[in-house]
């Protein structure tokens, strides 16, 4: 069982760009999406901040090349896994990935709920109304199964929901069917939509920020949720090699520790994030002190960045690297969200660039570790752990590493 696993082909889209070149850009440029819904119908409108893809759902079914009148999440999915597999089929030609063990396995948190909201609204007003249409794709798994039909992928595909984990434990599991020699190539990643289920559900519990987000400052009052979709192909040593591929990076560590502390909230000391963490950074085989830089999940919320921090401090004691949260750029996109941040964590290992948390002005008085809140492009880059800890303590760390 070969333990490399390799990232050939990288696939985006957020609030801050439409591909993985847009958001890079936007990264670098310090760009953030933040601001009111259009698309997203809620009475919140004018009070709670969101990060949306301001493209109606005609537009995107255009560009994902989909019928009408499919839940968003759907769309948001489907465009940043052809850019990944476009990618990637360019290197080894259709003839090469025609005879390949191809999975798809991808997270999400809220199916086709915004869809649902629709019939729902239509049954409220005239119970004989309302298109059964509307919740046909209401579950999980349906966004995937759409997907997958529409990559023309069976052999292997699979839907993962462990809130703001999901996307990142759809690598995991990916990394692990590859190792195990059950598929060659497996695309992973996840995708979600903004819905008014949960921008109501996260408001009721008091952590969103009536203003822009800003992670891990002292007076952070909550999050933005956002939306959008992330993936990469992951692929195996023996057909990298096989192949002559020129992998972006590998993934060389990962893990998940459940601390099932609390059904919305992580436990005060950090120990799910601790031991996410820990163990990632034991299967990669590197100390802590090679870590360079760490996308955290720095969700903005007073328990996140307080439970993060103090697990980082723990874990990297006086020598704690480069950590900032992109979060503040594209809100939190829940399933998504380890996706995407992948991607993230792929740039910055490709272009050696940490990206600055923004609008983080006071440092959290707890801790002796400071938030990067510039952008740094002239610092070698090899080691860049990813943090998505999700509700119920469902913690995950993913560890990428440069190819070279």
């Amino acid at each position: 069982m070969n333990n490399r696993v390799w990232i050939c082909g990288m696939g985006a889209i957020s609030a801050i760009g439409d591909t993985v070149l847009e958001n890079f850009e936007s990264l670098v440029a310090g760009n953030s999406g933040v601001g009111k819904s259009t698309f997203l119908h809620t009475i919140h409108k004018d009070s709670l901040l969101v990060c949306e893809i301001k493209k109606s759902n005609e537009e995107l079914a255009g560009m994902a090349k989909m019928k009408p009148y499919l839940p968003r999440a759907a769309y948001f999915s489907a465009i940043a896994c052809e850019e990944a597999m476009t990618e990637f089929k360019q290197q080894i030609g259709e003839a090469a990935y025609k005879k390949l063990r191809v999975g798809f396995l991808s997270g999400n948190t809220i199916g086709g709920m915004d869809l649902s909201e629709h019939f729902y609204d239509d049954f409220l007003r005239d119970k004989s109304s309302g298109h059964l249409s509307d919740v046909v794709y209401h579950e999980c798994g349906a966004i995937t199964e759409l997907v997958a039909e529409k990559l023309n992928i069976n052999r292997y595909v699979a839907t993962l929901s462990t809130a703001c984990s999901s996307s990142a434990n759809a690598i995991m599991q990916g990394c692990r069917l590859i190792k195990h020699n059950k598929l060659d190539v497996v695309i992973a990643g996840g995708t979600d939509a903004l819905c008014r289920f949960t921008l109501n559900g996260f408001n009721t519990l008091m952590i969103v920020d009536s203003e822009p987000c800003k992670p891990f400052d002292d007076n952070r009052k909550g999050l933005n949720l956002g939306e959008g979709a992330g993936y990469i192909v992951l692929v195996s040593d023996a057909i990298k090699k096989q192949l002559g591929l020129m992998p972006i990076a590998a993934v060389s560590g990962y893990a998940n520790a459940n601390d099932a502390f609390h059904q919305t909230a992580s436990s005060a000391e950090g120990k799910g994030n601790f031991l996410a963490m820990e163990q990632a950074l034991q299967m990669s085989g590197i100390s802590p002190h090679q870590v360079d830089y760490i996308n955290a999940h720095g969700t903005g919320t007073a328990n996140n960045d307080s439970s993060e921090g103090i697990a980082i401090e723990r874990l990297f004691a006086d020598r704690v690297p480069l950590v900032s949260s992109t979060k503040a750029n594209t809100g939190h996109t829940l399933g998504a969200c380890g996706g995407i941040e992948a991607v993230y964590s792929c740039l910055s290992l490709q272009h050696n660039t940490v990206y600055p948390s923004l609008r983080m002005s006071t440092p959290m008085k707890d801790f002796s570790f400071r938030v990067n809140t510039q952008l740094i492009q002239d610092k070698e880059i090899n080691q860049v752990m990813s943090n998505s800890f999700g509700f119920g303590g469902n913690c995950s760390s993913l560890i990428f590493s440069k190819t070279i």
